[in-house]
């Protein structure tokens, strides 16, 4: 029987929580999970997979009464948001969370805060980034310790969603200066620290960790060692121009999805958001994937 204290995680079916709860799972500590009514087959098939390691799932969402909420945290210690969404679900939803976690009586709460670093960065700069530092000031006087665990950018963010590497046109685009370091991190290795994170009863305040920090010059590098292809390391503009760029699709849409991606960008090559030290050292345990390793398993094949 485990001797560990549960932790109840929200956003359990998305990418990162799914990791988090499997890295939980495999330090042996109790886990009940918030699960939304109606998750597809893929997403069932996965729940499946870890209550079969022992997960306990219990139906509802973050914008539930605090009352239910407070239900389904039951006895868990720490709870754990790894939801992601519009600023119903981050703010006020991981606000509600927050509250009913108190009103269960667990004494953690670690939002999802997984990005660059949310204490440096001014309103405006990503407007993501904004939604957490507004829940940060709901949830602030809830009665809970609340540490925040930050990554970087995610290596799936990195090659994928933000549209840097082009397979078919054989490039890796980028803005700003080429040398300037970033901080980046798997998905995977993400969840074994925030695992590792909820399972530390001295965790405390906003830690900070990386799975590798190098310039855009040194990932195109590692891109191209783990794919094993040949990209053309295109320079964009300058970081100004990223920003004016930014300003120039902000005034023609109203959806700021659309350029979240440049936003992003913009914070990490100027340098603003980069972490001045990392928490690594606190679980030598965890050795992170380099970004070649990455990539050398995802990388489409040639």
């Amino acid at each position: 029987m485990s001797t560990s204290p549960k932790v109840f995680v929200a956003g359990a079916t998305g990418l990162l929580g799914s990791q988090i709860i499997s890295a939980l799972l495999d330090r042996g500590a109790p886990v009940r999970a918030l699960v939304r009514p109606g998750a597809d087959a893929d997403k069932k098939t996965a729940l499946a997979a870890l209550r079969s390691r022992g997960l306990e799932v219990v139906e509802g969402d973050v914008t539930d009464s605090a009352e239910a909420l407070a239900e389904a945290v039951g006895d868990a210690a720490t709870v754990i948001s790894a939801v992601q969404g519009g600023p119903e679900v981050i703010v006020d939803g991981q606000a509600n969370l927050a509250r009913a976690a108190a009103k269960a009586g667990a004494r953690r709460f670690i939002p999802s805060d997984f990005a660059i670093d949310v204490t440096k960065l001014e309103d405006g700069d990503n407007f993501m980034i904004d939604w957490r530092r507004r829940a940060a000031a709901e949830y602030a006087h809830a009665g809970l310790e609340v540490i925040s665990v930050l990554n970087g950018a995610f290596y799936e963010v990195m090659v994928g969603f933000m549209g840097l590497v082009d397979w078919d046109r054989g490039t890796l685009s980028h803005w700003g200066d080429p040398d300037q370091p970033l901080d980046l991190t798997s998905v995977s290795d993400t969840a074994a620290y925030t695992a590792a994170v909820a399972l530390d009863p001295k965790a405390t305040g906003t830690l900070r960790f990386a799975g590798q920090v190098l310039s855009m010059r040194q990932f195109h590098e590692a891109v191209q060692r783990g794919s094993g292809r040949t990209l053309e390391l295109r320079h964009l503009g300058t970081a100004d121009e990223l920003r004016a760029e930014i300003e120039r699709q902000a005034s023609r849409t109203q959806n700021p999805f659309d350029y979240v991606a440049l936003q992003y960008q913009w914070c990490m090559v100027t340098g603003k958001a980069k972490f001045d030290a990392l928490d690594n050292d606190r679980y030598p345990q965890i050795t992170p994937t380099s970004v070649t390793d990455f990539v050398r398993a995802a990388a489409p094949t040639a």
